[in-house]
């Protein structure tokens, strides 16, 4: 594959668009660990500065959990706590404006396994404890496809949780304490998240990366697929309280073939592929619950940072300025309660 860090992302740069325009990305990673299938195997602080300071006003950020920096040892259920307790101390260093202007991690996503059922408690407790001031809610990845083709990389992986009593049973103990639910799913359980939120009406739920769009293996060339995806979308859009944020295509499940370019690919090129998703998923949400995200450096495989950022300011340039402003930044704000 042709991808291989900063030096083949600066084979394309561009001049910055709209540089005062104000971002919150609500979604982005940390970790430091070596597997294969992760081109960039270490994206910390250092990283991340790099990005959000290449020429957009990022003023602020939203972390989402990644398994990474989890305890070694304890009860098993406890070890995301370390991930949170690792992410809370980066975002120190970063609101020490040591690493530009930007404040990395204002908010932070977490983990905890909701199969657990009332029993959650503790760990949403001990999540809250390990970062007063920035935890906001937890992603339980629930993806699940019966095709071998393709990868099925949740923690607890299994058929039809979004359904489980005991997983609504965690879920309802989240809204109780006023945190929200990142939803990682595939396209075809789309439907699936529609029934959970109207089970947990007072739960904020965010649905990630476009709803899980898959177009390879079994999915790839199939009119249908487009089909079931903007059903799905639809569904869950009836749900007031479920959020989209709009991104995540730059992995190459989406389909597309940026990744495996010599060249990368520009913001008018990508603007120009990205509008039908992100228009369909603006049109049924509205702005006021959407939001630009980056899935970095998950989604870096494919474009730069700055190239991203263009991008969703060529597409979005026909919306009003304030619809523009809350998918930028207020809807994010807003959702994750970012400070001021």
């Amino acid at each position: 594959m042709p991808f291989g860090g900063n030096d083949w992302l600066a084979l394309t740069q561009e001049p910055t668009l709209e540089p005062d325009l104000p971002i919150c990305d609500p979604h982005h990673h940390f970790w430091d660990y070596r597997l294969e299938r992760l081109p960039y195997q270490r994206y910390l602080l250092h990283e991340l500065a790099d990005d959000i300071n290449s020429g957009h006003n990022v003023r602020s950020t939203v972390f989402v959990e990644a398994r990474s920096m989890y305890r070694t040892t304890g009860p098993e259920e406890m070890r995301p706590v370390g991930e949170v307790e690792f992410v809370q101390g980066l975002a120190a260093a970063s609101a020490s404006n040591l690493y530009g202007p930007g404040r990395a991690a204002a908010s932070i996503v977490g983990h905890a396994n909701l199969n657990l059922g009332d029993g959650v408690r503790p760990v949403l407790e001990a999540l809250r404890a390990a970062s007063p001031n920035r935890f906001r809610g937890i992603r339980h990845s629930v993806t699940w496809d019966p095709h071998p083709e393709i990868e099925n990389t949740a923690a607890h992986n299994r058929q039809g949780q979004l359904s489980s009593d005991n997983f609504r049973g965690g879920a309802r103990v989240l809204a109780d304490m006023g945190l929200s639910l990142e939803a990682w799913l595939f396209f075809p359980q789309l439907t699936e998240v529609a029934d959970f939120a109207k089970a947990v009406p007072n739960l904020t739920i965010i649905l990630n990366h476009i709803g899980g769009l898959l177009r390879v293996g079994p999915y790839a060339n199939r009119e249908e697929v487009m089909d079931t995806w903007r059903n799905g979308i639809a569904a869950v859009a009836a749900c007031p309280n479920v959020n989209v944020k709009l991104g995540g295509i730059g992995m190459p499940r989406t389909g597309f073939d940026w990744h495996a370019r010599t060249k990368p690919i520009g913001s008018e090129e990508l603007a120009e592929s990205m509008a039908p998703l992100m228009n369909y998923c603006i049109e049924k949400f509205g702005p006021e619950r959407a939001m630009f995200e980056s899935n970095f450096p998950v989604d870096k495989v494919s474009y730069s940072y700055n190239i991203l950022y263009n991008a969703f300011k060529r597409m979005s340039k026909d919306y009003s300025p304030s619809e523009r402003a809350a998918m930028f930044h207020d809807t994010a704000a807003r959702v994750y309660r970012v400070e001021a």
